[in-house]
């Protein structure tokens, strides 16, 4: 069983999202921060982060990766 990221392309992004704050007219904002790893047994993730958010109102989200193309019509989710 590899529980390591290997030389494969990433199966999840890592996204830090900051909640919409209808008072303050902010729309919630989806930041990528990195990137995760299908452990071959299915029953959990590798991640690598390339920011670490802290002190932030704001929370982790990991999803499965899509498409480059999907991808960018779809950054602000």
């Amino acid at each position: 069983m590899t529980t390591k990221p290997s030389n494969k392309m990433p199966t999840h992004d890592v996204c830090h999202v900051l909640e919409a704050d209808e008072k303050k007219g902010r729309k919630a904002r989806w930041t990528r921060i990195g990137a995760g790893w299908l452990h071959e047994d299915g029953m959990g993730l590798s991640l690598k982060l390339n920011f670490m958010p802290i002190g932030s109102d704001g929370r982790l989200v990991v999803r499965v990766r899509k498409e480059k193309d999907e991808q960018d019509e779809g950054a602000e989710q």
